[in-house]
């Protein structure tokens, strides 16, 4: 029996590591959002900086692991054999739900997944535990702590509601201060900002770094005897007050001396505190259930006591950590932030959401981010209509965005999401915030605070304007909404593993086997979907010239023609084998697609924009092209929604003779297809001339499928309406698809000039 628990210790150890590397792939956000939205810094300067704080907050870090030892479970109700069920139950349902939040690139927080999980396996042993010793429902309250639970659910509403109000009014004063041409101000503001923000964040790097590790808790003589934590909240005052003169005085001297960007170094230091208070107070929700599960097998075995008949209460001591331990997750925590590709899709939905011009909107719009919108605006309209103009004026001046800033003359990619003042006020507000929960102990997610305060600084900024409001609004309502999914999700997953475990031990290598499945599929989806993206994505043209029009998009068009192609075989293919799964995939990928094409004519507004005054024929020829591009899909998509709707409704299989000719109609465009495909990708726009003279001849393939079908129906031979309709409709609209490819070819025949060298894109593009 001793065996099964050895072993189970070192499955936790192998959870232990996994947990970390999915947790930090998750609150990577937390200290990466700004410095990389800002793009103040280089990447791999970013990177180095949050290393360094992970690093040092890890061996600093606190070793009582308090949450996994009691708070959420009184572990003195419960015995070895039962805590070893709860702990495993814990882990296994932590590495799946932190997985599926990465790999859909939302951040969620690990603190409340930890949480809710020992509150839920540890609530399914209590009732197993009742139901044998045939108590009531109420016995509940001796082996679980519903204060802790409750903590956490006002944690995550005092999160939401205060970061996002203090980030959008401090993110309001600092703009209309400092506007968004700050190098024209004066260096004693800069200087003053400096010292407010650097001041915030070091007070939060003693507040939230310092004062979890165990040195908080020794005294010093040069403090007067007193321990750091009662030192740090008995001077609160004057700790700020020098700190914030210091800062200043620090801030001028580098601006006006050194000529230094005190932002850079707000922004720079910001992100070190953060990581360093991640991995010092985060690094309990990755490997404190297995240390406590190594000191409860360390008790267990020195007792010599059965598992089912030995007490936890061991757990209601404190028991520090090692630091090898720590040490060791350090090192794991650094690697995983370098190589995780999860922890990078993470951050990007929190920058896509606070980026300041035009992005790809990921979310949906609904009814309650439109209501949300529609009050807000109803709402700014009604102050700005009772405030005077003179003052409207001012602070339309100090919102609007100079076009001669040197953000706006870098190329679309490699311009910043935001700029300093808001990475700067994001993390000094982020760590006031902190700070300030941390000395009264208030239970505010860190990650909540971070993400929120955000989007408040995002909405005060007026990054979300009329054309991305819904969009962004919406995007944080579904964040919102997986935050509370994760409290539920945790609760029930983990209790029901435990449940499982508890009946049988067996169970605990089938869920391991399970989820080590599960997380190799998500890693192996993400790998490949991550590829086909990148290679088969559609992507504006930004030259300024036609022919460069012409050369950039026909990488697009290749890749239209290439994926249209699959989807026509898909459908005869599906057709002929009544196989209603293919049918059905191939109705995504063709909305999919169909999508793509939209998204680029939503961006037409700022293609034209970017063309020279001399440009007229390349944003005409980029209109018709678009035209063409949804006349394509939106006939395809005609074909593909027909054909599944019939196999769907299980109408009888179309005849031989029709699938013959569907087919010889299908190696025809796959042979264009094909054809077409190899001539955008090669340019050679010179031999769309043989495609266009071939035209005839697959209309007249078509025209002699139709008339051959037409003889069928007014014979016996054709006894079906539905299959004389959907082969009709097949075929009509396969003639449809010819004439738009073929409009397509054309325009590219006639508009290329092989004489004219290419223009290339507008810097500011």
């Amino acid at each position: 029996m001793e065996n099964i628990y050895l072993l189970m210790l070192v499955a936790l150890v192998a959870l232990a590591i996994a947990d970390l590397v999915v947790g930090v792939s998750n609150d990577a956000v937390n200290f990466l959002n700004s410095a990389l939205g800002t793009k103040v810094l280089s990447f791999r300067t970013i990177m180095i900086v949050a290393s360094i704080g992970i690093a040092v907050g890890a061996v600093f870090s606190s070793g009582m692991m308090e949450v996994a030892r009691k708070g959420i479970f009184n572990p003195g109700e419960f015995m070895f054999s039962e805590i070893m069920i709860i702990f495993m139950a814990v882990m296994i349902t932590d590495i799946l739900l932190l997985d599926f939040f990465n790999t859909v690139g939302m951040p969620t927080s690990t603190t409340v997944s930890i949480v809710f999980e020992l509150l839920g396996a540890s609530v399914a042993m209590a009732l197993i535990k009742i139901g044998m010793d045939n108590g009531s429902f109420s016995d509940l309250g001796i082996y679980i702590n519903t204060t802790k639970a409750t903590q956490i659910i006002l944690g995550i509403l005092l999160s939401v509601v205060v970061a996002f109000s203090i980030g959008a009014i401090v993110q309001w004063i600092s703009r209309l201060l400092l506007s968004y041409d700050i190098s024209s101000k004066a260096n004693w503001i800069g200087a003053v900002f400096g010292g407010v923000a650097l001041t915030a964040i070091t007070y939060f790097i003693l507040m939230k770094g310092i004062k979890g590790t165990t040195y908080a808790k020794e005294s010093f003589d040069i403090i007067g005897g007193m321990t750091i934590t009662d030192y740090l909240e008995s001077n609160v005052v004057s700790i700020v007050a020098v700190s914030s003169l210091f800062w200043s005085l620090l801030s001028y001297f580098f601006i006006s001396v050194i000529k230094a960007d005190i932002y850079k170094i707000i922004i720079a230091v910001g992100t070190f505190a953060l990581a360093l208070a991640f991995a010092g107070n985060d690094l309990v929700n990755f490997i404190g259930v297995p240390i406590a599960a190594w000191q409860s097998y360390e008790a267990w075995m020195a007792s010599g006591m059965a598992a089912n008949e030995f007490s936890m209460q061991v757990l209601a001591s404190k028991v520090p950590t090692p630091n090898y331990l720590l040490f060791a997750a350090g090192i794991i925590m650094v690697l995983t932030l370098w190589f995780s590709k999860k922890a990078h899709r993470v951050v990007k939905t929190s920058i896509d959401l606070s980026e300041q011009g035009e992005t790809e909107e990921r979310f949906s719009p609904n009814f309650l981010s439109r209501s949300l919108v529609r009050a807000g605006s109803n709402s700014s309209d009604f102050i700005t209509k009772i405030l005077p103009d003179s003052i409207n004026n001012i602070i339309e001046k100090q919102f609007k965005i100079p076009n001669d800033l040197p953000s706006n003359k870098i190329s679309k990619k490699d311009r910043p999401a935001f700029d300093v003042v808001r990475g700067s006020v994001n993390l000094m507000v982020a760590s006031i915030l902190i700070s300030i929960a941390t000395s009264y102990k208030l239970p505010l997610s860190t990650t909540y605070v971070t993400f929120m305060v955000a989007m408040g600084t995002s909405l005060a900024d007026r990054a979300w304007g009329s054309e991305s409001a819904v969009y962004r609004v919406a995007g944080v309502l579904n964040v919102i909404a997986g935050w509370f999914g994760t409290a539920i999700i945790a609760f029930v997953a983990a209790g029901t593993i435990a449940y499982l475990i508890n009946i049988s031990e067996l169970m605990i290598a089938v869920l391991l086997f399970v989820a080590i499945i599960i997380m190799i599929r998500h890693y192996t989806n993400s790998k490949s979907n991550g590829s086909n993206i990148i290679d088969e994505a559609l992507v504006i043209a930004e030259s300024s010239s036609l022919q460069g029009v012409i050369h950039e998009s026909a990488k697009t068009i290749s890749k239209v023609i290439k994926r249209g192609n699959k989807v026509y075989n898909n459908t005869v293919e599906g057709l002929s084998k009544q196989d209603l799964s293919l049918l059905d995939q191939n109705n995504k990928q063709i909305e999919k697609l169909s999508l793509e094409v939209d998204n680029l004519k939503d961006k037409l507004f700022y293609f034209i924009r970017n063309l020279d005054e001399s440009s007229l024929g390349a944003s005409n020829f980029y209109i018709n092209l678009l035209g063409f591009l949804q006349d394509i899909t939106q006939s395809l998509e005609y074909i593909s929604k027909i054909s599944h709707k019939h196999i769907k409704n299980s109408h009888s299989k179309l005849r031989l003779s029709q699938i013959r000719d569907l087919i010889e109609i299908d190696e025809a465009i796959n042979d264009l297809f094909e054809e077409i495909k190899i001539s955008f990708e090669r340019r050679s726009f010179h031999k769309m001339e043989i495609i266009l003279k071939n035209k005839n001849k697959l209309f007249g393939i078509v025209e002699n499928k139709i008339e051959a079908q037409i003889s069928r129906t007014r014979t016996t031979e054709e006894k079906s309406p539905k299959n004389t309709t959907l082969y009709f409709s097949i075929l009509q609209e396969t003639k449809d698809l010819l004439k738009a490819i073929m409009s397509l070819i054309e325009e590219y025949y006639l508009s290329h000039d092989g004489s004219i060298k290419p223009a290339k894109a507008n810097n500011n593009s």
